[in-house]
């Protein structure tokens, strides 16, 4: 068992940073579920007001929407870290919805959502969040603000979906080659808590984590022009394995700064005086940039 140190590095790592993983809801109606046929509805259902359960391709997701949104404003959907649930989000969507209107939904394993049939890819989970879209913001634009995992799911998703996500703020987010990163970091000779590190990371990118999302590195690739802030952690917290700590602070740090690829608009802040969790330690730091994107989007909608 690992010290209570290394278990926080593991649970920042595997949990909440590097999150879940991909590979595929394997059940047919996700599989086969078209996220671009036309709609054949000519009138949408009510919008979302408190915590629901909708129906996307067969499966049950919980979504949570508030506030109201301003005729074109961009809908702000706010994605969880791995291991976690909308909950964790829940203090920061009540802040913002003050002004916006702002949804939150429990991806497939994860929260009160169905759990899926079998391995879940980045493919697979992208197309529950298009079905999340389609009902919480319909034909309109939407700011996607992604905490680690979500991050991560966020950033890959919105080079596919450029005529949808006008905007993405990005909050520690699990790296763009997390895997190498740890596999070059931590090498197969190390024993003792660094090992046990490595090797369960691993597993977690494997599938081995609630969501069953198998978590794959990938190059950065653009998103357009759209507005992109991404905030690091100012407070390091992979350390606690001393030999191996800083060197993963860098390549973290590297990673945070691979995503501003993502547009010729990126961003990159550092908030000071947060952990991982910057949205819980610096929740203004958050709120700030998410309503800078928001703005932004906005404007350079009414400007098309």
């Amino acid at each position: 068992m690992l010290p209570k140190t290394k278990t926080v590095v593991v649970s920042a790592l595997c949990c909440t940073v590097l999150g879940a993983a991909v590979a595929g809801c394997d059940g047919d109606a996700v599989q086969n579920w078209d996220p671009f046929a036309p709609a054949t509805r000519t009138a949408g259902p009510a919008p979302l007001s408190g915590t629901q359960r909708i129906d996307v391709a067969g499966r049950s997701v919980n979504v949570s929407c508030s506030g109201k949104a301003e005729k074109g404003a961009p809908v702000i959907v706010l994605m969880h870290g791995g291991g976690e649930t909308l909950d964790k989000m829940a203090a920061l969507q009540r802040t913002l919805s003050a002004k916006n209107r702002v949804c939150s939904y429990d991806r497939l394993g994860a929260g009160a959502s169905d759990q899926p049939d079998g391995r879940q890819s980045l493919s697979s989970t992208g197309k529950i969040l298009s079905g999340v879209l389609d009902r919480v913001a319909g034909d309109g634009p939407a700011v996607l603000a992604g905490h680690s995992l979500g991050g991560l799911i966020a950033a890959r998703y919105a080079p596919d979906h450029q005529d949808r996500v006008k905007g993405l703020v990005l909050m520690d987010a699990t790296p763009p080659t997390m895997v190498e990163d740890i596999t070059k970091t931590i090498p197969k000779t190390a024993t003792g808590p660094a090992a046990e590190l490595r090797a369960q990371t691993l597993a977690v990118f494997q599938g081995e984590n609630p969501e069953k999302l198998v978590i794959t590195d990938g190059e950065v690739r653009s998103a357009g022009n759209i507005p992109v802030e991404v905030i690091q952690h100012g407070k390091p917290y992979l350390e606690a394995v001393p030999e191996y700590g800083p060197r993963l602070e860098r390549a973290w740090a590297a990673g945070q700064r691979a995503w501003l690829a993502l547009s010729s608009g990126g961003r990159l802040s550092t908030a000071a005086n947060s952990g991982h969790h910057i949205f819980v330690d610096q929740p203004e730091v958050a709120v700030q940039a998410i309503e800078r994107v928001t703005a932004q989007a906005a404007r350079q909608a009414q400007g098309e």
